[in-house]
């Protein structure tokens, strides 16, 4: 049983055009654009079953709210919540980020490197800090959403809100990891998809669906700034998958609906300027690469040994089930706490988080500002470079889903004190819905 959240921040706001500091004022409202966005949202949305609507009472939030419901024509009727308010930046608010910048230099910086240490005046002359504050009502708002919508049930709420209060909505769902705030990215109209499952310690466990898809929208990626960015793409199904078998090493090429789900990444990402491509050294991302790189001919496929699938040992080629039957209580531990398991004559995540990141520097650390590089590989490695980038641990690899043939975008930071960016995780829109519908496989 699950709950479903999709998180949606509001459409292009007349603040966001202008370069104005929006924060917590009313004075901002939708584009012309801003209105198309949501009706987009909403069209994305009409086929997924909504029991819930809640949505910021600012204005900018409330009339994306509107144009969502009006395209998915459902009878629902938005829940306005003062827990899903933009956070107050107080003596900023309604000035341009250069008046900013021109004003309040050091707190400027201080917003953009430590967020959560960024410290404000209101106008009575008290001191706040605006990330910590936003933090507390965060949290507020969730546990009285839990309150209302049962783990036990399976339900989907849509969350209309703004770019920090969903940054810290999300943050408080994966557990506040450093320098979290700045890890992410949201767009204008865009969606997330996040998944909460009941846990044996009355809590809940959280699954990263989707982040930042704005493949409703136009562009459907959010434009490149000015450094590298890595488009990392899990390979197409295969039989073993459709079957639920463990693959790790073995070399299981993909099946014919594989193939189709890596022709459509490569339509997906045809136009996309790519200048480097590398895969994991085995066929089935082998495949999926060469079917994206149809469409970018010049480019020759590099071979990465670290990029390899983690290495199941004895349970290669086993089901689940027949698993459990040899390997009862391993088999648990590693679907509980996976970091702490050695594969028989196999692999430890730890092992697969080394060798992984290795390559992966390897790769980032050869770009240069104008690169765009393709990165094809398997579920186990692309979680640990996506844990790591979250600045999560080994440990909470299952709070992050790669469908067959999903697209990650990451940008990279040009600065050793900033973390690189998710900009967009798991798109699966290419190969039927923003909802990854894709095989459950093993893992």
């Amino acid at each position: 049983m699950t709950l479903r959240l999709l998180l949606v921040r509001h459409g292009l706001s007349s603040f966001n055009l202008e370069h104005r500091i929006q924060g917590r004022n009313d004075l901002s409202t939708l584009t012309s654009e801003g209105e198309a966005q949501a009706f987009k949202t909403g069209e994305e949305l009409a086929q997924i079953p909504i029991h819930a609507v809640y949505s910021s009472p600012l204005q900018r939030a409330a009339d994306t709210a509107k144009n969502i419901l009006k395209a998915m024509n459902k009878e629902l009727e938005p829940i306005f919540d003062k827990g899903l308010l933009e956070v107050d930046l107080g003596p900023w608010s309604g000035l341009t980020i250069n008046e900013v910048i021109s004003k309040y230099p050091d707190a400027y910086k201080t917003w953009k490197k430590e967020p959560k240490e960024l410290v404000l005046k209101r106008n009575d002359g008290s001191e706040f800090k605006p990330i910590n504050q936003l933090i507390e009502q965060t949290r507020d708002f969730l546990e009285r959403l839990l309150q209302k919508h049962s783990l036990g049930q399976n339900e989907t709420v849509l969350i209309i809100g703004h770019n920090a209060i969903l940054r810290c909505l999300i943050l408080e769902l994966i557990g506040h990891p450093k320098n979290g705030f700045r890890r992410l990215q949201l767009n204008n109209s865009s969606l997330s998809v996040f998944n909460l499952k009941p846990s044996k310690n009355n809590s809940f466990e959280v699954q990263i669906e989707c982040l930042n898809s704005t493949t409703h929208l136009s562009p459907p990626l959010p434009r490149k700034g000015k450094h590298s960015r890595v488009i990392l793409v899990r390979h197409g199904e295969t039989d073993w998958n459709l079957e639920g078998r463990f693959q790790g090493q073995i070399d299981i090429p993909l099946n014919k609906n594989g193939h189709s789900q890596a022709l459509a990444a490569g339509l997906f990402l045809k136009n996309i300027p790519l200048s480097k491509a590398y895969s994991s050294s085995m066929t089935r991302p082998k495949q999926t690469a060469e079917a994206i790189l149809q469409s970018h001919k010049s480019l020759e496929l590099q071979s990465e040994e670290g990029l390899v699938e983690i290495g199941h040992g004895l349970w290669e080629g086993k089901l689940e089930s027949e698993i459990r039957k040899e390997w009862p209580e391993l088999l648990q531990k590693w679907q509980d706490s996976p970091e702490s398991v050695e594969m028989p004559e196999g692999e430890t995540i730890q092992e697969v988080w080394t060798r992984a990141l290795i390559t992966w520097e390897k790769i980032c650390s050869n770009l240069q500002d104008e690169d765009t590089a393709l990165v094809v590989a398997h579920d186990a490695v692309n979680k640990t470079i996506l844990c790591h980038l979250l600045g999560l641990t080994p440990a909470e690899i299952w709070m992050v889903k790669q469908g067959n043939g999903g697209i990650t975008i990451v940008d990279i930071s040009p600065n050793d004190s900033q973390p690189d960016v998710v900009t967009c995780l798991n798109l699966t829109s290419h190969i039927g819905g923003i909802i990854d519908s894709t095989a459950a496989g093993a893992l």
